[in-house]
C-alpha cells in the first residue's frame, strides 16, 4: 500500500504538468490573474481603485485608448477570489481550449470580450443620452474576465451531445438572462451579449470532431467501479 501511494505521489507532478500543457492559454491567463490578484491585495483601497480605473473599459477609455484597456481589463478580477476562478476556468476554459485548440479558443474569448464590452457600454451610452444614467457613468469601473468566460460557456454547447446539449443551452441562457429582468445593468447586458456572441462563434467549431455525453461518462464510471 505504501509503495502504491509513493508511486502515485511521484507521478503526480508529471500528470499535473501533462494536464496543464494541454490548455496552455488558460493556465498562462490564470498565472497572470494570480499575480495581479496578489498585487491588488497589497494595494490600499484608493490606489487599487486608481489602478483598476486606469484599466477600465468604460466609455471614456474606449473613446481614447480602446486597445490598451480592452487588453489590460482582462487581466484583473472584478470580484471573487482567484481560487473561484481557478475552479471555473478548469470547468469551462480548459475543456474548451482542448477541444477547439488554443488559437480558436482565444478567438472566442477575444470576440466575446470585445464584442460584449462594446454592446454593454453602448447600452450605457444610450442610457446616459436618454437621462436614465448619470453623465458620470462614462467613468464607471468595468474590468474583469466574465465576458470572455460567458462566451466560452456558450460555445461549449456545441461540444455536448444531444439531447444534453439543449438542456445545457437552456440553463446557460436562463442563468445569464435572469439578471436582465431582476436587476438590469450594463454588465448584465454584456454577459447575455457575450453568450449570444459565443453561440455565433459556431463556425470555429466546424473542424472539431467528437461530442461529450454525460450519460456515456456515467456509464464508463459505473463500469470502472464494477457496477452493471
Amino acid at each position: 500500500m505504501d509503495a502504491a501511494i509513493s508511486s502515485h505521489l511521484r507521478s503526480f507532478p508529471r500528470a499535473a504538468w501533462t494536464y496543464i500543457r494541454r490548455a496552455p492559454g488558460t493556465y498562462v491567463w490564470l498565472a497572470i490573474l494570480l499575480v495581479t490578484t496578489v498585487v491588488a491585495k497589497h494595494l490600499s483601497p484608493d490606489v487599487l481603485h486608481a489602478v483598476l480605473g486606469n484599466r477600465s473599459t468604460n466609455l471614456h477609455h474606449l473613446a481614447e485608448d480602446p486597445v490598451r484597456v480592452l487588453i489590460a481589463s482582462a487581466f484583473w478580477l472584478a470580484g471573487g477570489g482567484w481560487i473561484t476562478y481557478f475552479i471555473v476556468y478548469n470547468i469551462f476554459h480548459v475543456p474548451a481550449e482542448r477541444w477547439l485548440g488554443t488559437l480558436r479558443w482565444l478567438c472566442v474569448v477575444v470576440i466575446a470580450h470585445v464584442g460584449a464590452t462594446y454592446i454593454s457600454e453602448g447600452a450605457l451610452y444610450a442610457a446616459i443620452r436618454h437621462g436614465r444614467a448619470p453623465a458620470s457613468a462614462v467613468d464607471t469601473l468595468d474590468i474583469g474576465v466574465s465576458y470572455g468566460l460567458a462566451g466560452v460557456v456558450a460555445i461549449l454547447t456545441y461540444r455536448i451531445a444531444a439531447p444534453w446539449r439543449y438542456l445545457y443551452l437552456a440553463g446557460s441562457l436562463a442563468f445569464f438572462a435572469v439578471p436582465l429582468f431582476v436587476h438590469l445593468t450594463f454588465t448584465a447586458i454584456g454577459h447575455f451579449a457575450a453568450v449570444l456572441i459565443g453561440l455565433c462563434c459556431y463556425p470555429l467549431t466546424r473542424a472539431r470532431t467528437g461530442t461529450w455525453s454525460p450519460a456515456d461518462t456515467v456509464r464508463r464510471l459505473r463500469r470502472a467501479h464494477g457496477d452493471p
